[in-house]
């Protein structure tokens, strides 16, 4: 799949896109606990190349996105892209398809039943927004330290918090983290906490608008709710 992958970003041009990004993060003078890079991605691409690979994506993308990481990690140590980066686990990909397959089980309607709640593949959903909050911050990433100081992972970035689709501020930043080495008690080093944007929207299902059409086609009733989405 390593290989389907690289084929794909060299074809599409994500592999040059690919090459600019780190060159930012390259001739920046700031130092980053995690290197985040967007790649789009063309299913129906990557299922010609290697369906395994397409169907892997379309169904576990997160999964799907430790591929791509092991794959841009190869490539900058190869080519020298960032001096700084020293693990794999500095590295944050969030694959963004450019569309999904037009099929039903691809478009999520929280009016149908049954509900797929454990499923954390993508899925289309549209609607009307009718609230938006404010832009606030949250953690995309943090570098923690063991504080056993005779540890190996007291130094270096041998232990990084990336934040993940659907996790929560503390599945990322929290004060109880343990050393998987040796079990001491981890602290986070401020110095290289990245931060992004993020904002909630309220949204409600386009079938609102048969109801304020101010009249009804049949004799059924129905209940609108609307749902909470967190754009990051």
């Amino acid at each position: 799949m390593r290989e389907v992958v690289l084929v794909y970003l060299d074809r599409s041009g994500g592999l040059q896109k690919f090459v600019h990004d780190c060159k930012k993060y390259n001739d920046s003078k700031q130092s980053y606990a995690v290197y985040r890079f967007i790649i789009s991605i063309n299913p129906s691409d990557i299922a010609e190349l290697d369906a395994t690979l397409g169907n892997y994506i379309l169904h576990n993308p997160l999964q799907a996105a430790q591929i791509f990481q092991s794959v841009c990690f190869v490539a900058i140590k190869t080519l020298s892209l960032i001096e700084q980066l020293q693990t794999e686990a500095q590295i944050s990909i969030l694959l963004k398809p450019t569309h999904l397959p037009p099929l039903p089980s691809y478009v999520l309607s929280l009016s149908a039943y049954p509900f797929n709640y454990t499923s954390q593949r993508f899925y289309l959903s549209e609607g009307i927004v009718i609230a938006m909050g404010t832009v606030t911050k949250y953690t995309q990433g943090a570098r923690f330290l063991c504080t056993e100081e005779t540890c190996p992972f007291s130094e270096g970035f041998r232990c990084i918090r990336v934040h993940c689709p659907g996790a929560t501020e503390s599945a990322t930043v929290r004060t109880d983290f343990l050393c998987s080495l040796c079990s001491s008690p981890l602290q986070e080093d401020m110095k290289f906490r990245v931060l992004g944007d993020k904002q909630i929207v309220e949204m409600i299902d386009a079938k609102i608008l048969n109801a304020l059409k101010g009249y009804s086609i049949d004799k059924s009733h129905y209940r609108i709710q609307a749902f909470t989405l967190f754009l990051r």
